[in-house]
């Protein structure tokens, strides 16, 4: 069975982070993944602190998420955030839409960019990938997928796939856990609820209580090279709530 982690974003409206990692410690959960903005401000003494915090309750942070402009313009802070929490893989998380290529090209030309952000990353001895949305999955002008670009052959990049967003955009989950098997080295565990529910949610649902076929996404995942799985909702009215009842239910779907 998988050992599952809890992405931090998803308590960022409920802190502080020592209540929410003592509350995941409590839920079973064996690490948590960060994002930037949690490491905001924090000096090495901070970051120390934290990962003290981390070890009193038994948590790992085996990966994280850093955007693009810090990881283009200060590889020693990214270095220095990794060493320091004992981070192993470090995946670019967005592109606001403002910033993103119109064209195949400008794609292409993307996903040339996270790759020397990568070499850069593994020189550090750390591993580096992509984490997906929807907008990835959206047709270009000549039919082909951003997706495709990013992962150009030849690239290294890794892949944290993040399933429902696949599945948000129309995409078929399982088609692409296939086509890039070999680069899946993280997953978000999320799920979508029917329509017209949790609203107030942004339309997610605790894992194991929405709509994703998950027990049969499990099987597809492991035969990938994931070696995390992800605990996700991007707005949970409730953080305590998703995070024991998804937990519980993805421990039951994957057994």
């Amino acid at each position: 069975m998988p050992e599952f982690n809890y992405q931090l974003y998803s308590s960022r409206e409920f802190p502080p982070v020592s209540g929410t990692l003592r509350m995941l410690h409590e839920a079973g959960y064996s690490g948590v993944e960060g994002y930037e903005p949690l490491f905001a401000g924090m000096d090495d003494s901070a970051l120390s602190r934290l990962k003290g915090e981390l070890d009193d309750y038994g948590l790992a942070m085996p990966t994280a998420h850093l955007g693009l402009d810090l990881l283009e313009g200060d590889m020693e802070r990214v270095r220095a955030i990794a060493d320091a929490l004992g981070i192993e893989a470090i995946y670019c998380p967005h592109i606001a839409p403002e910033r993103r290529p119109g064209d195949a090209s400008g794609w292409k030309a993307f996903g040339e960019r996270l790759e020397a952000v990568g070499e850069a990353v593994r020189q550090s001895g750390h591993s580096f990938g992509w984490h997906n949305h929807d907008f990835e999955f959206t047709p270009l002008s000549d039919g082909s997928l951003p997706i495709e670009h990013v992962f150009a052959d030849g690239s290294g990049l890794e892949w944290e796939a993040d399933i429902a967003w696949v599945a948000r955009a129309g995409a078929d989950p399982f088609a692409w856990i296939d086509r890039f098997a070999d680069r899946i080295t993280a997953v978000h565990v999320k799920d979508i609820a029917a329509p017209g529910e949790n609203a107030d949610e942004d339309g997610w649902a605790d894992v194991g209580d929405g709509t994703l076929p998950w027990r049969d996404l499990m099987q597809a995942i492991g035969k990938t090279r994931v070696r995390h799985y992800v605990m996700e909702h991007d707005k949970p009215a409730d953080d305590r709530r998703f995070a024991t009842r998804s937990i519980d239910g993805a421990k039951a779907l994957s057994a």
